[in-house]
């Protein structure tokens, strides 16, 4: 008789990296206000499983306690549902997306960002899609003229969130 599969809890962690300010500021830059759908600006987002918080930025995949980055604790969690993926398989699935997908030079702040990998990794251990308020977001802000006329500052925006360890299944890190 086979033993069940462990079930592993997914989240969802979503900072607004500007304070409420893109908050306050959408109706300008959008034409319309974003007040309770999210902020106007798109959120660092991270995938919080096996006790670890991952999330993707201009230096490529890097892992923290959860809540563990200079960002401090989340402005608000996503339950994304469980996953039966090991965190031995996980590591293995991280660090061939970070040798392909996602390495840091391939970080661009509304095109494949923490947003993107979040999306692609939530996919990956639960079958399940982040918020679309969250996916959506920058196609949204870059189809106003304001976007537009922003894009070329918000094209050289690099980030990466201080506090986190480079992932590298080599260097121990989980």
């Amino acid at each position: 008789m086979e033993e069940p599969l462990a079930l592993h809890p997914v989240k969802l962690y979503v900072y607004d990296l500007s304070k409420g300010m893109a908050r306050r500021l959408s109706p300008l830059m959008l034409g319309k206000s974003t007040a309770g759908t999210g902020p106007a600006l798109p959120p660092h987002t991270s995938i919080i499983v096996h006790k670890d918080e991952f999330f993707y930025g201009s230096g490529g995949i890097s892992s923290c306690a959860p809540g563990g980055t200079l960002l401090g604790p989340p402005d608000s969690v996503v339950d994304l549902g469980n996953t039966e993926v090991t965190e031995e398989i996980f590591l293995e699935y991280l660090s061939s997306l970070g040798e392909s997908m996602f390495r840091g030079e391939s970080y661009n702040l509304f095109e494949h960002n923490c947003n993107t990998f979040s999306n692609e990794v939530a996919q990956f251990l639960t079958g399940r899609k982040i918020p679309s308020y969250i996916t959506d977001l920058p196609s949204e802000v870059l189809a106003t003229p304001f976007g537009q006329a922003l894009r070329p500052l918000l094209d050289s925006i690099q980030i990466q969130p201080p506090g986190g360890n480079t992932f590298s299944r080599h260097n121990g890190q989980s």
